[in-house]
């Protein structure tokens, strides 16, 4: 009698562990923003006659614009105190924005001066051309007020009503490329009579039109 077979037991698959969560970071913490009532209200006071001195100096020091200051033909067209908010690395320091035009190169240098380090701590070079300064505006006056063509032109009463920047309209036109001014004469209830066209680069008058033609 054959023997009897012994019934094989089937091992049961072990059971998988369960995979741990990753653990997840807790949320950032948001940045709190700067108080700006923390800052030193000082840093908007207009700039003294010393800083502006000192900002000019620092400024005509620096060798990437130290041939305007060799040549000297230059003019400030504004000086003024400059601030800057956290986070930014100058937040806190006496600060002074200064534009100049460079009438030799014929560029305009615009220039933040860090007064506290007594640094070039933003310098810009362009061939735009900032507004009129008040001397130049006075120049152009003086100087067309002694030009013997304005002077034929003038009615009696005749004041100078405005001075405004001018550019040429084409390339033939000598203010298309230089720097210049556009005096408006007339009388004083606002009726212009006569506009002189001064160039700043040589300080002489251009053109001279009724201005009835402009």
């Amino acid at each position: 009698m054959a023997p009897s077979k012994k019934p094989v037991k089937v091992a049961k698959p072990a059971k998988s562990k369960p995979k741990p969560k990753p653990r997840t970071a807790p949320p950032a913490r948001r940045a709190q923003p700067p108080d700006i009532a923390q800052s030193d209200p000082t840093l908007f006071d207009p700039l003294t006659p010393g800083e502006i001195a000192d900002a000019l100096r620092t400024l005509t020091e620096d060798r990437r614009v130290s041939s305007m200051a060799k040549v000297g033909r230059y003019r400030v067209i504004c000086s003024e105190p400059l601030v800057v908010k956290p986070p930014h690395w100058m937040a806190g320091h006496r600060l002074a924005r200064v534009v100049a035009y460079d009438y030799a190169a014929d560029r305009t240098v615009d220039a933040c001066i860090d007064l506290d380090a007594g640094v070039v701590a933003h310098l810009e070079l362009t061939h735009a051309q900032p507004m009129l300064s008040r001397d130049e505006e006075s120049l152009a006056v003086s100087i067309a007020m002694v030009d013997e063509r304005v002077r034929e032109q003038l009615a009696l009463g005749d004041v100078a009503q405005a001075t405004l920047h001018y550019w040429g309209r084409t390339a033939e036109d000598l203010a298309f490329a230089r720097r210049s001014a556009a005096v408006v004469f007339g009388r004083a209830d606002g009726h212009a009579s006569v506009v002189a066209v001064v160039d700043l680069l040589e300080n002489i008058v251009t053109r001279v039109v009724p201005a009835e033609r402009w």
